[in-house]
């Protein structure tokens, strides 16, 4: 299935409204999709968001797997780590020093 597959079928209610969008089993294969289906790390968060139902938790899914596949541009992830206070940033820093990611 494909994202342009999934966008008039998915909602809260999950894939066809079987019940199960606030599941695992209703929201990692969509998230898997978006980010399969994409060019990029923006893509993929905006397929993503494109398929509406429980947006952000398929949003965060999805730029997980994104960002291993693609990695994240160095705009979004300074825009991203601009809203962090010093504390949290400084814990951002610490995890990619330690696993070199970043």
């Amino acid at each position: 299935m494909s994202v342009d597959e999934i966008r008039p079928r998915y909602s809260w209610r999950g894939l066809e409204d079987a019940g199960n969008g606030g599941t695992c089993q209703g929201s990692v294969p969509q998230a898997i999709i978006c980010a399969l289906d994409a060019t990029d790390f923006e893509d993929a968060v905006r397929n993503a968001i494109s398929i509406g139902g429980d947006s952000d938790t398929i949003g965060c899914i999805t730029g997980g797997i994104a960002e291993a596949l693609y990695g994240i541009p160095d705009d979004i992830r300074q825009k991203g780590m601009s809203y962090l206070p010093q504390d949290l940033k400084k814990v951002v820093e610490e995890f990619e020093k330690k696993y070199g990611c970043g």
